[in-house]
């Protein structure tokens, strides 16, 4: 089986049959996008890197070790007996189940199912995040492909790295309202409320400066509502853990200063050093704070009286006025950046001892 990209089924699968003749390519199998099945191998461990050498378009290449019905009980006597080939009790597997088309079962439930069964016959213990082995299943309607890898063929993310939510969700983006034209105001709002539900941070508090006129404010935050939701709805559908929605608040800069009076702040603003200098104090913010406040200007910038309580004034791209809708992403991917690699840093300090 082999996966690419949608659009690209019936390019992949001329490509293959043209340097394998012997070999049949059929581009999205009963009508499901971004698959070619591949038939008719010689010898399927030299015809799958063939396609991996000759044809980029191809995302993956699984090696099927097995067939059944997609049924419970089959599909487990069949991955049982396919595992089996490869490895014993002394390794560690996890399975991952891909479901296309309508059944009574979801892909939780094939791989609980097919995990205890090939626990049962090969000994082995389950390992979801570094497995020595995986067992994929790929489900086509009434088909059910298997298919087993190592570990070390998977392209893992988060291996190596330092996750960054747990420092997201520390900072509350304390943002001034673009105010202007209603249009606008409302395009900035989305913009923005996307980006802070992008980043997941702890929270968004929208803070206007003393008077402001309520209709274009109504339409600021309207929406960052619009943006928030929109973005959450999509996060949840695409990650497999657990969204945080993020909070909206609205209080008076000043105000909003004043009672975090204690707490981190940090203003964002063309006259502070630039943030590539400030590592090790921000770094100090994160690691001993609960919440960090973030101030982020927008048309009008950062009351010059707040400066003096902030902890730091940093500048993120000197010589260049970032726009309201790009200042809060600009500001946290630098963060995130920066103090992933002080995080990195502190652990080779470690090892080095």
């Amino acid at each position: 089986m082999v996966k690419t990209s949608l659009g690209l089924e019936k390019l992949v699968a001329s490509r293959i049959e043209e340097f394998s003749p012997h070999l049949k390519a059929v581009p999205s199998p009963l009508g499901f996008k971004g698959l070619i099945l591949v038939y008719g191998c010689r010898d399927v461990d030299v015809d799958a890197e063939k396609v991996l050498d000759e044809v980029v378009e191809a995302d993956r290449v699984l090696r099927i070790h097995a067939v059944a019905k997609a049924s419970i009980d089959e599909m487990s006597r069949a991955a049982s007996i396919a595992a089996s080939r490869f490895f014993g009790s002394e390794s560690c597997f996890a399975v991952r189940t891909t479901r296309r088309g309508r059944h009574s079962f979801t892909s939780i439930d094939v791989n609980v199912a097919v995990g205890d069964s090939i626990r049962r016959s090969t000994g082995a213990c389950v390992n979801l995040s570094n497995p020595d082995w995986v067992v994929a299943v790929e489900i086509i309607q009434d088909l059910a492909l298997i298919s087993v890898y190592r570990g070390a063929e998977e392209w893992r993310k988060m291996r190596g790295k330092h996750p960054v939510l747990p420092l997201l969700r520390k900072i509350s983006v304390v943002q001034m309202p673009y105010l202007g034209p209603l249009d606008a105001c409302r395009n900035m709002g989305v913009r923005v409320g996307r980006e802070v539900q992008n980043f997941e941070v702890g929270e968004l508090v929208v803070a206007p400066s003393g008077l402001v006129d309520a209709r274009q404010l109504l339409e600021f935050l309207a929406g960052v509502f619009e943006g928030v939701e929109s973005r959450f709805e999509i996060q949840r559908k695409s990650y497999h853990r657990k969204v945080w929605r993020v909070p909206v608040y609205l209080q008076d800069i000043h105000q909003l200063v004043r009672s975090r009076k204690g707490e981190p702040i940090i203003v964002m603003e063309p006259e502070g050093e630039h943030i590539s200098r400030k590592v090790e104090e921000l770094w100090d913010l994160f690691r001993n704070s609960r919440r960090v406040n973030i101030l982020i200007g927008s048309r009008e910038g950062i009351p010059l009286g707040v400066y003096r309580f902030a902890d730091i004034v940093v500048d993120l791209a000197p010589g260049i006025t970032l726009s309201t809708d790009y200042a809060a992403a600009a500001a946290l991917t630098a963060i995130a950046t920066l103090l992933y690699e002080r995080a990195s840093r502190l652990d080779e300090e470690r090892e080095n001892g």
